[in-house]
């Protein structure tokens, strides 16, 4: 039989987390991880409860103080209801769609990203540079896994434009339904480790998970013809086991990712831009019409291109007024 430290280890509990429990704490409480979110409670998993379903912890206002997928919490030993959230390694999260004054917390406490693409005509490049600042802001290495690939006549002419993104990106091409295919994912995938996928609807990312876990309990449905978009297949934040002992969080697809505080996301995926800027003559310059434009300069010669021009500028614009004031952006 395990030990509780072996079982919490297995869920990815390390020193990081085991160091927030006072004494007291440990004599009253459990730690559990939160293994799925559904419409107000949370399935969770530890040493103490595993799979219980509590519900959210009372009085916590700060979006930041409620419970997703992949954190840490102290249940109480008697009345398995929720102390508080341990704080997390990182945190995914994006401006809600339907109140851009609102965050909407994604997943927390992740070792690895997969960003999921497909090639097909839904390939885009503005979005996976949209995953990318994600992955860069909280700190969270990135995997750009190209699905689909059975279905593409060249699928590394896909994989080269996402390596142009950024020197060094590491990009994986497979068959999302062989297992051969995607064993060359098993690296980020080891005991005690968790994997976060996110993607646009359609990508294979529910495929890619049954797959990665040997089953076919997962919906999966078919993509539209006219425009290879797919339909939400995934509707519920979710942690699945894997064979090798790691965590696959999957999300919901994202059609649309409003970015929340990301300036150092940005300036670090587009770091070609922001070096380049460096030079122009004046610190203030907006890369329009001002005398000594680095970066204007630069796209004429080529080095740099005006279409991921008009992307960084459009990242950074809409980072910039999702920051201003709540008043400022109703107005």
């Amino acid at each position: 039989m395990k030990s509780t430290d072996e079982a919490l280890k297995e869920l990815g509990w390390n020193d990081f987390f085991r160091e927030q429990v006072s004494v007291e704490e440990a004599l009253h409480c459990h730690p559990v991880r939160v293994m799925a979110v559904h419409r107000g409670k949370l399935a969770v998993a530890g040493a103490g409860a595993q799979h219980s379903i509590v519900s959210s912890i009372p009085g916590a206002r700060p979006s930041d103080d409620h419970p997703t997928v992949g954190d840490w919490l102290l249940i109480d030993k008697v009345t398995l209801q929720p102390i508080r959230v341990l704080h997390r390694l990182n945190l995914f999260k994006r401006r809600a769609p339907s109140d851009p004054r609102k965050e909407q917390m994604i997943a927390a406490n992740v070792d690895t990203l997969f960003i999921v693409a497909s090639c097909n005509q839904d390939f885009s490049v503005a979005r996976l540079e949209r995953y990318l600042v994600l992955a860069r802001e909280v700190g969270v290495n990135p995997v750009v896994v190209l699905t689909k690939t059975d279905l593409a006549d060249t699928p590394e002419d896909f994989a080269a434009r996402v390596r142009a993104i950024e020197p060094g990106l590491r990009v994986e091409t497979v068959n999302g339904r062989d297992p051969a295919s995607v064993a060359c994912l098993a690296v980020w995938c080891g005991k005690g480790k968790t994997v976060a996928l996110l993607g646009s609807s359609g990508v294979g990312k529910s495929t890619l998970v049954n797959t990665l876990r040997g089953s076919d309990s997962i919906a999966t449905q078919a993509i539209r013809a006219g425009d290879d978009t797919g339909r939400h297949t995934t509707t519920v934040r979710q942690m699945h086991r894997l064979e090798g002992g790691g965590w696959l969080l999957d999300t919901p697809g994202m059609r649309e990712l409003q970015l929340s505080d990301a300036a150092a996301g940005i300036s670090e995926v587009f770091d070609d831009f922001v070096l380049v800027a460096q030079g122009c003559r004046f610190s203030d310059c907006a890369h329009g019409a001002e005398p000594g434009c680095a970066v204007r300069a630069a796209i004429s010669e080529g080095t740099l291109t005006l279409e991921r021009f008009d992307r960084w500028r459009q990242l950074a614009a809409e980072d910039g007024g999702n920051a201003a004031h709540p008043a400022k952006r109703r107005r």
